[in-house]
């Protein structure tokens, strides 16, 4: 486990059933939360050697939109610069930290034709998470509370992550019809075992304490004391990445998965999830099941089974993939991923899963194709393809900003 967390870490200098977070995520994404002025929806605290950034869309749980992306990365820019700034750290208004991107405003802006405004919306998030992934000073991210696809993209990539009692982290892409984004298919390929190819198709929540088991989380604390912490950070005069993690040690707590965590089945995890195929996969949680009666397999068969045929097919090769890039690698692959799969060109599976988990709310998606028969290798292949010979790809400042593995 701590070699783990030494490879999830940056260089040393430097989770119930989710669709309801979406439903209250498109419900309360009102004109009201995106009319309000950039500076208001990312607030600002100042401190003695430190820097705060804020997620300010609380009725929106957060959600991250381009002009947030963009004002992040304007002023991580600024504060990297800044010779008297020695950390930053994030954390979000609200009961939660992120539960991802504006998936409603991404949806409506699908439907409009802008897509140049959608691969905006990607270039930004994506450049930023890069940019924090090679951050220069060392980084805080406060989990409390729902943090979900962009929401961890924006935060696992810096180098402490603070869970609570109140987290929650998943990547459920595949319930919607699209992948695991925002950097996932780096940070979940290089978990333990196969718990990465677990959560991405599976789209299972995990607590603080699971978090912590995995190397998701750096550090534990209970939410009651994170006024405490958070106060003790702001009366740091350091750069010293020791520094930082005694005090976060100092405000922290001990954190045991509960006894039916998956944590504790790893070995079947691994079993189940080592295939090379998701019908591979589905056969050894079906036999698994016939063996056991595990309570386990019969609910992760259902996820699966719900989830959409091509998705869960894309969203592996991700995992897969990713196991052997590099960050920058992985965000500009998967930037094509995303624009090949809000195009419509091979499927429409995320408008569709978006329609009927958050527009009409009828909850039974038709996915196309409807079973994982009919997902061709063509189909997987071209998600991983530019849209045509003129779409550029994603472009990261690599030769100014090492990438790491």
């Amino acid at each position: 486990m701590h070699r783990f967390k030494a490879l999830i870490l940056r260089r040393s200098v430097r989770i119930p059933n989710f669709l309801p977070h979406y439903r209250n995520l498109c419900s309360q994404s009102s004109a009201v939360v995106d009319n309000d002025s950039t500076e208001n929806q990312v607030l600002v605290e100042g401190k003695a050697s430190s820097r705060t950034a804020i997620l300010n869309r609380p009725s929106a749980l957060n959600a991250l939109n381009t002009s947030m992306g963009a004002r992040l990365k304007k002023l991580y820019e600024s504060w990297e610069e800044n010779s008297d700034i020695g950390f930053v750290v994030m954390k979000g208004s609200g009961r939660a930290f992120s539960a991802g991107g504006d998936i409603a405003t991404l949806y409506r802006l699908i439907n409009e034709g802008k897509m140049a405004e959608c691969k905006e919306f990607f270039g930004t998030l994506y450049s930023f998470i890069y940019l924090l992934g090679t951050y220069l000073k060392p980084h805080v991210a406060i989990l409390n509370g729902i943090t979900m696809g962009g929401g961890a993209g924006v935060s696992i990539p810096g180098t402490f992550r603070v869970a609570t009692d109140k987290t929650v982290f998943a990547t459920p892409e595949t319930q919607i019809g699209f992948h695991p984004d925002a950097g996932a298919s780096f940070y979940l390929s290089h978990l333990p075992g196969y718990l990465g190819e677990y959560l991405a198709l599976t789209g299972e929540r995990f607590n603080g304490p699971e978090m912590i088991a995995c190397g998701l989380a750096t550090h534990y604390s209970l939410s009651a004391r994170l006024p405490l912490l958070e106060e003790r950070l702001g009366t740091l005069v350091t750069d010293d990445p020791s520094v930082i993690e005694a005090s976060l040690e100092q405000y922290g707590d001990l954190a045991y998965p509960d006894k039916r965590s998956v944590i504790h089945s790893i070995e079947t995890v691994d079993k189940c999830f080592a295939h090379d195929t998701v019908e591979e996969i589905i056969g050894a949680l079906e036999n698994e099941a016939t063996r056991s009666y595990d309570e386990w397999c019969t609910s992760t068969l259902r996820k699966l089974k719900e989830a959409s045929p091509l998705s869960l097919k894309v969203s592996l090769r991700s995992i897969r993939e990713g196991r052997f890039q590099t960050l920058d690698q992985c965000l500009v692959r998967e930037y094509r991923m995303s624009l090949q799969g809000i195009s419509k060109q091979i499927s429409s599976d995320f408008c569709e899963g978006v329609r009927a988990q958050l527009v009409d709310k009828d909850f039974a998606p038709k996915w196309d194709p409807p079973c994982l028969e009919k997902v061709t290798k063509d189909m997987v292949d071209n998600y991983f393809s530019p849209l045509s010979e003129l779409e550029p790809d994603l472009e990261l400042p690599i030769k100014l900003r090492e990438a790491f593995t």
